[in-house]
């Protein structure tokens, strides 16, 4: 007979679903590659005495052993120093080696404790599916390293910036994402990178269920360039546009963008381009309206953006136009614009 206060009166053992066993298996493997980022301005006292006040606070995570850590702009941007901690508590003070406004991506650089650093590891954006599991790791609200899971709740998004230029193919994902989870990473259930948590959809300021991350295709592409340009290399064709307002003067809200000037020599003159023309008498007509790119349409200044921002320089596309009411397309060799 067994006593009383014997191991037959103690509860079961609960055991884990094996959902709960994969989140638990993505935290301990990836929550040390998260880090909690501290945005500090610089500023003098009326006594002449410099100091640091924090003015943000937010997330990012390793990108290699090199030092190299990986957040949004928005974290950092207006700061003149940074700080980096680990998951250990260890605090390292951090230089900002580049950033990309256009897509809130932003690249920072510590100088010690690299044998400390455990790089996050990259998933494939071609492979990310709706539904899928989605680990938000961060520090919402400064409670750092807090998980929360989700799905991708839709691909392929529409998020205004932090520049004003639509960031295209966001992820949006239900997984709870707070102010401090910015910079954060968003892992599939194999712990691999898949975006970048970026913003919310909130009336209230707290997370409403729809988060938006950058997609880890734009971070594969651009943060090697910060890395190694301080900024991203972006193709052009040597042209300036119309303003939207200066467009709708002159031929109301059609779509497209039109050709404002053509820089001599340049991939735009070569191709046939046409800019503004100007008559005696103060009359204007139209030059190109640039209606698409490759496959890509243009609407506006935003998908003319977002069409070069698929291709690198050196590639030849083909600009689809209307000039004087007729189609027409053009071949233009992309080149590097400052």
């Amino acid at each position: 007979m067994l006593a009383v206060g014997s191991l037959a009166d103690a509860p079961a053992v609960h055991a884990l679903l094996p959902d709960e066993e994969n989140t638990i298996k993505v935290f301990k493997s990836a929550s040390s590659s998260v880090v909690y980022v501290t945005n500090v301005a610089i500023t003098q006292s009326p006594y002449m005495d410099e100091q640091a006040i924090p003015q943000g606070t937010g997330s990012g995570y390793v990108w290699d052993r090199q030092g190299h850590i990986v957040t949004n702009f928005h974290v950092v941007q207006g700061g003149h120093a940074f700080l980096v901690t680990l998951g250990d508590q260890t605090q390292l003070e951090a230089k900002l080696v580049g950033f990309d406004p256009t897509k809130d991506i932003a690249v920072l650089k510590v100088e010690q404790s690299h044998e400390k650093l455990v790089p996050v590891r990259m998933a494939k954006f071609e492979t990310l599916q709706v539904g899928q599991k989605t680990i938000a790791i961060g520090n919402p609200f400064g409670l750092d390293h807090t998980l929360t899971t989700g799905v991708i709740s839709a691909l392929g998004r529409e998020v205004q910036g932090v520049s004003g230029i639509k960031i295209r193919d966001m992820i949006q994902t239900d997984a709870a994402i707070n102010p401090g989870n910015s910079g954060g990473p968003l892992l599939d259930s194999d712990g691999n990178l898949i975006g970048m948590n970026t913003m919310i959809f909130s009336r209230s300021g707290g997370s409403a269920g729809i988060g938006f991350a950058v997609p880890v295709s734009f971070i594969a592409r651009i943060v090697p360039e910060l890395i190694k340009f301080g900024k991203v290399v972006r193709p052009g064709m040597g042209i300036t546009l119309l303003s939207s307002g200066q467009k709708y003067y002159l031929v109301g809200d059609r779509p497209g963008v039109i050709v404002n000037e053509v820089a001599p020599g340049g991939p735009a003159a070569k191709a046939g381009l046409r800019g503004l023309r100007r008559f005696r008498g103060g009359r204007v007509a139209p030059g190109d309206i640039i209606v698409g790119v490759e496959s890509f349409v243009v609407r506006d200044f935003d998908d003319l953006y977002n069409a070069f921002d698929r291709f690198k320089p050196g590639d030849t596309v083909a600009v689809k136009i209307e000039r004087d009411g007729k189609p027409l397309s053009l071949q233009v060799k992309l080149v590097n614009i400052q």
